[in-house]
């Protein structure tokens, strides 16, 4: 393993990371926003929210990386984070703090590589916003003073993050272990025993504020197709990229899982069944209105839905049953549509 340096003030700085709460969660629709709009504007494979936790580099947000986290050791968000300034390597194979280590040798896609520390509302580092490329490239000052301006968004989202009532919420329910056996890595959505978790907590919920709870299932149209025909990484993509839509449908209290393969349950504390209907016809045309795009090519992909409402001393068991025969119906109604499924008590 790699001797990696540590931050003078390490023990602070790791415990300023644990009290933020945020490794091993779910994906957030603003951070990948940022990422994605980070991606875009310099043009580049890899942009990623690194959380640089004790023996690894946790990617709270990702474009252009399917691993959810990388050893510390083979990290250069680990180094950034040692000073307040960015850490900009603009050739890591002739850049005289790189070239020939180590490192180095073993990251031949992080060639470029430019990190912007973030930090806690106390000075400590927990992370970068970072840029990385299998390519070397110039990085202008104007390129490092807009890196600064995303990098600042990131920072002060996280600290209003930290501070919000769904963060208490979460830290008041589950430890980190049972939030990462409740994660599912390849689209950074709660996994099955992550619903099982919350059904009754959010049932709980929308009793208390006297709403009704929604569920939606949604499954991804002629998914085999897309293993077919672009390989398992092209249907990764798909279920990567299908998350990241739905999550941004959606409200930020509202719980967005992966049920297994390419199928997806949504728990939604609604008023009535218009309500529901309209928070599903988003998640679908979320996914069906811009292709997604591939490695060599382009896809359009569409999602079948069934809803139902959990009724009054119904179990949530019987609701999730009836949003599934919905979502039944709605892939042979045609696909590419939403079916809601009455409660008969």
């Amino acid at each position: 393993m790699l001797s990696v340096p540590l931050p003078a003030n390490e023990t602070e700085r790791q415990q300023a990371l644990d009290r933020l709460e945020l490794l091993d969660t779910p994906a957030d629709p603003y951070l990948d926003t940022l990422t994605r709009l980070a991606h875009d504007l310099f043009q580049v494979k890899m942009a990623l929210v690194t959380l640089v936790d004790r023996d690894r580099q946790w990617f709270k947000s990702r474009q252009g990386l399917d691993a959810a986290e990388t050893p510390r050791s083979l990290s250069y968000c680990s180094r950034a984070i040692l000073s307040d300034e960015p850490l900009i390597v603009e050739d890591s194979q002739v850049d005289k703090r790189f070239a020939g280590t180590e490192l180095a040798r073993n990251t031949p896609d992080v060639r470029f590589y430019a990190g912007w520390p973030l930090h806690d509302a106390n000075g400590l580092a927990l992370g970068t916003l970072c840029l990385a490329d299998p390519k070397p490239r110039l990085f202008s000052s104007q390129e490092r003073d807009r890196l600064h301006d995303l990098a600042y968004l990131t920072e002060s989202y996280l600290q209003l993050q930290h501070n919000s009532q769904q963060a208490d919420d979460l830290r008041d329910a589950l430890s980190r272990e049972q939030r990462k056996g409740m994660l599912d890595p390849l689209t950074q959505l709660w996994n099955r025993a992550g619903l099982l978790h919350f059904l009754p907590l959010e049932q709980a919920t929308a009793e208390r504020q006297q709403l009704r709870l929604g569920l939606i299932y949604c499954d991804l149209d002629h998914f085999k197709r897309v293993n077919d025909t672009h390989g398992h990484d092209g249907g990764d993509h798909v279920l990567w990229e299908s998350a990241r839509r739905m999550s941004g449908a959606v409200r930020p209290q509202d719980v967005v899982t992966r049920n297994g393969g390419e199928e997806f349950v949504i728990l939604t504390r609604v008023h009535d069944e218009q309500e529901l209907l309209q928070i599903a016809e988003r998640i679908r045309q979320a996914i069906a209105s811009q292709p997604m795009q591939l490695e060599h090519a382009e896809l359009h992909q569409t999602v079948s839905l069934g809803c139902a409402l959990l009724g009054s001393d119904e179990s949530s068991a019987n609701a999730l049953k009836r949003a599934d025969q919905a979502l039944y119906r709605a892939k042979h109604g045609g696909r590419n549509r939403t079916e809601f499924a009455p409660c008969h008590h």
